[in-house]
């Protein structure tokens, strides 16, 4: 009796410390996000949301262009990184325990502590330079490099936790390696795959750094992808700069659109990757 006594106060110790860290981390998170909302909630209209900025020092204007680039870099970028972090989960997860293995892991996580501002200046003499101009193809290969070390980790911790019982019994019913990786082990540990995609897509979704070196910023909407390109990031930084409270203002509600853009793309991932289960199921 007195050691279920001791276990369940242990039990409520541990879930009270527990709860008063989440607290701890939820109060400064919703205060961020608090601030956000009071100052950038006046600054929504349709003029806002539909219109590219003004002239610098009048009020009025939009960031239509910065939502337009936001968005296509975040789809280009995705593009790049997602197959190549997957790929690279999967082989450290099915094929890395060896030499090899062990080194990819070690750059994988010097990767991921690189400053951003980092990348930015590696990708600018790559390809800025190279290709003569700052583009949208050199902003979305820069967030590419910083998205790709979250999603190979994330990948490769999903699948290790996929049970190797389900790993036997497919290659014991005769199907290939390779395709009971793609076929059941992929659909096993695709929600921590999917979530690793989208903590990835929300480390890209405000990174300043790397795109004032690779896509400097424009006034107008997107002109090709070897050209200059707004985006939200980078618009908020400049509203910051400026010394006019309307841009401040326009400021705070460019990063509010950011915060509501990544929250409606995790939603929408969300149920439609649940939808497909179910379907599937």
């Amino acid at each position: 009796m007195a050691s279920y006594t001791v276990r369940k106060l242990k039990d409520r110790l541990a879930f009270g410390l527990a709860a008063f860290c989440v607290l701890i981390a939820v109060i400064p998170l919703g205060s961020i996000l608090f601030e956000v909302i009071r100052n950038g909630a006046p600054a929504l209209s349709i003029e806002f949301l539909t219109q590219t900025p003004g002239p610098i020092g009048q009020p009025g204007g939009g960031i239509a262009n910065a939502i337009e680039g936001t968005l296509i870099l975040i789809g280009l970028t995705c593009l790049i990184g997602v197959p190549l972090g997957v790929i690279s989960g999967i082989y450290l997860s099915e094929y890395g325990d060896n030499k090899f293995g062990r080194t990819v892991r070690f750059f994988n996580d010097v990767l991921s502590e690189f400053p951003s501002i980092v990348v930015g200046i590696f990708v600018y003499v790559l390809v800025v330079l190279a290709l003569g101009s700052f583009s949208v193809i050199a902003g979305a290969i820069a967030l590419a490099i910083i998205m790709l070390p979250v999603v190979s980790r994330t990948t490769e911790e999903s699948l290790k936790l996929v049970p190797n019982s389900i790993r036997e019994a497919a290659m014991a019913l005769g199907i290939r390696r390779w395709r009971t990786i793609v076929s059941v082990v992929l659909s096993t540990g695709r929600g921590g795959i999917i979530t690793g995609v989208m903590l990835s897509v929300a480390r890209i979704a405000g990174e300043t750094a790397p795109l004032i070196m690779t896509i400097l910023g424009s006034q107008w909407f997107f002109a090709g992808f070897n050209q200059p390109m707004d985006a939200l990031p980078l618009r908020v930084w400049r509203l910051a700069l400026l010394p006019y409270d309307y841009a401040h203002q326009q400021g705070w509600g460019a990063a509010l659109i950011l915060i509501l853009l990544i929250l409606l793309l995790n939603i929408g991932v969300r149920v439609a990757t649940r939808g497909r289960y179910k379907t599937r199921r």
